[in-house]
């Protein structure tokens, strides 16, 4: 696999010379947080030091924001560095990973030599299926979760999760909970499983500034672990500075950004309704929306060419996230973040203006 994902603006601004309108990675609309520009700034005059490699100014941050303990959070270079660093620690055998979801799980637990279970969701709305609390077994030794899932939108429901757990619990098997789009939820703390974590040793739950802050040239994540002993595990690993000092920073002042967090799920809220509506209204039919990016099929004689779907996109000076290589999806399959109002609006026009065209085409 390639592990393509959502977010390159470079390729086709060097293929082509022109800047297009990216709905392919799924972040905040509202810019960088002003108070997170201005901590960034001033840490940028100390960047003759190395950065603190136990990240203590965060990690105390984190400790008060989610009321964990310090020495139970693990900070890193970004999500995915996380997910590889826990998989390394580990030293998993055997994993689960309900599919389609993000395609890094997979990527480490295969690059470590892991045998890789990947249980489909349902075929037609790609609900999590009860199959995947009967694949736990005393061989499954990981199970990732992505929840709101990605790509799909969709999240687990909070009775079924905790069932899951109970499961891992039963098999002794470590649980990888993807929380990083939670915060775009319009009831987050109905949908984490953090209030689990003092009493399940082997559950972890990944968080990160890049979604919510719109930080994601700066790589800043974290692990909220079940204990202290694993968290150290899980630091121990890696490389020896993972975090710069100005993702650091970023991480500190953007805790603090509470109104503009509310912003973000106000605007992700209503954008998220009108959205799903037009997408529907111009043939297309939306699955699972329930963070800030939305997943649809397009229908066979929807008016759409399936295979120029995406081409037609990209004519237009606008990126969208292609599924194709997401494991038990294909062509048919979308997703969009959401955006300011205006430039959904111009996503939309763009939809109504592809059906017209290949409606009329010979």
């Amino acid at each position: 696999m390639t592990g393509t994902h959502g977010g390159d603006i470079y390729t086709p601004l060097y293929e082509t010379g022109r800047e297009f309108l990216d709905f392919s990675a799924n972040i905040s609309p509202l810019g960088v947080p002003a108070g997170v520009l201005a901590a960034v700034y001033d840490a940028a005059h100390r960047l003759d030091r190395y950065p603190d490699s136990r990240c203590r100014e965060l990690r105390a941050a984190l400790s008060r924001y989610h009321r964990a303990p310090p020495d139970t959070i693990v900070c890193g270079n970004g999500a995915a560095d996380l997910i590889y660093r826990l998989v390394q620690w580990r030293k998993p055998k055997q994993a689960l990973v309900p599919a389609p979801s993000f395609s890094e799980y997979e990527k480490a637990l295969r690059e470590s030599g892991c045998e890789v279970l990947q249980p489909p969701l349902y075929e037609r709305d790609f609900g999590i299926r009860k199959s995947v609390i009967d694949g736990i077994t005393e061989k499954t030794d990981m199970l990732f979760l992505c929840n709101p899932n990605n790509p799909t939108g969709l999240v687990i429901p909070p009775d079924f999760l905790r069932d899951m757990l109970r499961a891992c619990v039963r098999h002794d098997t470590t649980v990888m909970v993807d929380e990083c789009f939670n915060g775009f939820l319009d009831d987050p703390a109905c949908h984490t499983l953090e209030d689990a974590l003092p009493a399940s040793p082997r559950l972890f739950i990944l968080k990160a500034f890049t979604k919510l802050y719109a930080l994601a040239g700066l790589r800043v994540g974290y692990l909220l672990c079940g204990s202290a002993s694993a968290a150290a595990g899980v630091a121990g690993t890696g490389q020896a500075w993972p975090v710069s000092s100005l993702a650091q920073a970023a991480g500190v002042a953007a805790l603090r950004e509470t109104s503009y967090a509310e912003a973000v799920r106000h605007l992700v809220r209503s954008e998220r309704e009108t959205m799903k509506a037009g997408l529907q209204d111009a043939g297309l039919s939306v699955i699972g929306g329930d963070a800030n990016y939305i997943f649809f099929e397009i229908p066979a004689g929807s008016g759409f060419d399936r295979r120029r779907f995406f081409q037609d996109f990209r004519a237009a000076g606008i990126l969208v996230r292609d599924c194709a290589d997401y494991p038990g999806l294909d062509g048919a399959y979308c997703r969009i973040a959401l955006r300011k109002p205006e430039e959904n609006r111009r996503l939309l026009a763009a939809i109504r203006e592809m059906r017209h065209t290949r409606k009329g085409a010979p």
